[in-house]
Parts: structure tokens; sequence; C-alpha cells
């Protein structure tokens, strides 16, 4: 009984060798054309930019004495979107900044609650400061889908005539809030109904 195997041919041999390298310098090759491309790779675009912000109408939060979230009260107004959780370590990182501009009265801050209890949304914004006047609650999360948010903290900045002009994703800074955000907001504001 013979055991000698077929042995591949060596142009075989050597493509089975090569392959590998050629996968892994193509993959390279569309890496760095990405890194060398000058686009901000942490920027994450929305689909939703230029359209209505979706139809919302979400209980308030029980014992802020504050509105709800309603995409009808954006009208003739801009308005800034922060959605957050008592959960989430980057809120708490961003709150200040939005504390800092919540001193701005040219617009609104509105919240949306996104999968947190009742009770700690309220003791996170009792130890931290309040700077919303309306904050909606979505326990089940499924109007965080409906604005197409990824992940907590999100920020929209929404035009007096209703639609999405802005979202920033990941929590703010003060950098990130004079650089990013702030441009945005004056847009809006200067933007006619």
């Amino acid at each position: 009984m013979s055991t000698d195997m077929p042995t591949p041919a060596p142009a075989r041999r050597r493509l089975f060798v090569l392959l590998p390298l050629l996968v892994f310098l193509g993959l390279a090759g569309l890496f760095l054309a990405q890194l060398l491309s000058g686009r901000d790779t942490s920027e994450v675009p929305s689909a939703l930019i230029g359209l209505p912000a979706p139809p919302t109408k979400l209980p308030p939060l029980d014992g802020t004495n504050l509105p709800g979230l309603d995409s009808k009260s954006f009208a003739g107004k801009v308005t800034l979107v922060n959605v957050f959780a008592s959960w989430c370590a980057p809120c708490r990182e961003e709150h200040p900044v939005l504390l800092g501009l919540a001193q701005d009265r040219r617009f609104t801050m509105a919240a949306l609650n996104y999968k947190d209890r009742p009770e700690n949304a309220r003791r996170f914004l009792g130890d931290l400061g309040n700077p919303f006047q309306a904050i909606g609650v979505d326990e089940a999360g499924r109007t965080a889908i409906d604005w197409g948010v990824y992940g907590v903290p999100e920020t929209f900045v929404i035009g007096k005539d209703g639609k999405i002009a802005y979202k920033h994703v990941g929590p703010l800074t003060a950098e990130t809030a004079q650089t990013l955000l702030l441009p945005q907001i004056e847009k809006a504001l200067a933007a006619s109904n």
C-alpha cells in the first residue's frame, strides 16, 4: 500500500503562501487610503440630517414638573435634544457642558431619557443639575430607534423649521461644543423659518 499523496504543483504552493500576504496588503492599502483621505473618521453621518425630526410624543419624567418630549414643540425655535441615561458614564462627563449651554436662552434644551429608571434619572439630574426644559422618557428605547440613535449620549440640533440640522455622537466636551455644536446652533438660529 502506497502512502504517496500527490503534491501540489510549485505554482499552486506559491499561491497558497502568497494569498494571505496579498489579502493583508490589500486591506492595509485600504486602511491607509482611509487614514490619508483627511476625513474625520469619528464623525458618524446621519440619514436624518435635513429631514423633519421624527414624530415624537414621550411622557414626561415624573417628579420634574417639566413637559415630555413632543416634536410639535420644535416649530419656530431652535431646540437642542440630548439623549442621556443615568447609567451612562459619558453622559455624566458631558453634563457640565450641557449646564453651560443651558445658560444661552436663544435655544431650548430638551432631553430624551433612554432606557432608564425614572428614580435613577431624577437622582442623576438632582445630583448634577437639570439643564433641560423638557424631558421625555423612552423606557423601551423605541423612539431612540426612530431618531437613529447609536448609543448614549447623542445630541441633535433641531432648526426652527423642525428639521434635524446636526447630530453629534458621543459626549460633548468644551472643545466639541465650541468648535462643532455652537457653529451649528448659530447657523440654525440665523436661518429663517
